[in-house]
């Protein structure tokens, strides 16, 4: 109930795009990003097939403040989250708060419970066409790249929802988003364009860094299963696993990245335990299968890709 009364408050706060692009007083580069919103959601639903909706047809400012919160819980000496459930829509191992204080409250309930527990914002969301999904402000700074990637993903959940499924859902988006984003802007800039260049080498460096978390991950799960680790007593457990989470990141210096997006210093000093883990199997896993998928299965054809997953 709170979360539904939350987003209503955002949508009783939102104003109608066309209304913002007729408005005198809207500067130039707000006009301009939400017309290049609207390009991608014509897009995607045209060209790519994914559901029509009257998602990012409006608009929210957040007047630069935080606007939702999600925490995430997982077992403390295994790779398995905890998970949230919500009636007909399903189990997830995520749940959101438009008011930090219960994002605050859930966390603290489960670690005391003996979780790995994380409190982090996100940058977009989907209602699975419950409510109409508005622009967010925050959205704005991104990139052309990563902006496309972005609407694209979260209009992939109005097509494509698997209950009980949350690995499935978010595998599927991300790719989705990806593709979907890198044909939007060969089309509209050109293949050899900045907006493409940059946008491909976001790409590389997050294959590399999700390559290197997930292989970290699997290393992790196979450290808590060894014989070594499981005789040991809890306190123990918890300097050894600190010790491996810290080692296993000191290697991420030997990427080579190619822009400044994944500072590596950063990284090393955020307070890492499963569920940060966990968020790469949530997006990221499923990519090869989904890829494989795609061009074997699907011919490359998002008419017949979409159309084999809604059968499933």
């Amino acid at each position: 109930m709170r979360q539904g009364y939350g987003q209503l408050q955002i949508i009783w706060n939102t104003r109608p795009i066309k209304e913002i692009l007729q408005d005198s007083t809207t500067s130039d580069s707000l006009k301009s990003k939400l017309r290049y919103i609207q390009e991608v959601k014509d897009f995607a639903e045209k060209e790519l097939g994914l559901k029509q909706t009257q998602n990012y047809t409006t608009f929210y400012d957040q007047k630069g403040k935080p606007l939702l919160w999600v925490v995430t819980a997982c077992k403390p000496f295994e790779l398995t989250p905890y998970e949230w459930k919500f009636g007909f829509l399903g189990k997830f191992s995520y749940k959101g708060h438009f008011n930090r204080k219960y994002a605050e409250a859930d966390s603290a309930e489960l670690a005391e419970q003996g979780f790995d527990v994380d409190i982090s914002q996100v940058r977009g969301w989907s209602t699975l066409g419950y409510f109409k999904d508005p622009v967010l402000s925050s959205m704005l700074a991104l990139s052309e790249g990563e902006l496309a990637e972005l609407i694209i993903h979260e209009l992939t959940h109005s097509t494509i929802y698997l209950k009980d499924s949350v690995n499935f859902n978010e595998n599927i988006a991300s790719f989705v988003g990806k593709k979907g984003a890198m044909q939007f802007l060969e089309k509209k800039f050109g293949k050899k364009s900045p907006q493409m260049n940059f946008y491909l080498d976001e790409l590389h460096d997050d294959s590399l860094y999700n390559a290197f978390m997930l292989q970290s991950t699997q290393a992790l799960d196979s450290f808590y299963k060894s014989q070594s680790f499981l005789k040991k007593d809890s306190i123990a457990k918890k300097e050894l696993k600190s010790t491996f989470i810290k080692q296993k990141l000191l290697q991420l210096v030997n990427i080579s990245f190619r822009n400044k997006t994944y500072n590596t210093e950063k990284i090393k000093k955020l307070q890492i335990n499963n569920t940060f883990f966990m968020w790469y199997v949530r997006y990221n896993i499923q990519e090869r299968e989904i890829e494989k998928f795609w061009v074997e299965q699907c011919q490359k054809n998002w008419q017949i890709f979409f159309q084999k997953l809604t059968s499933i």
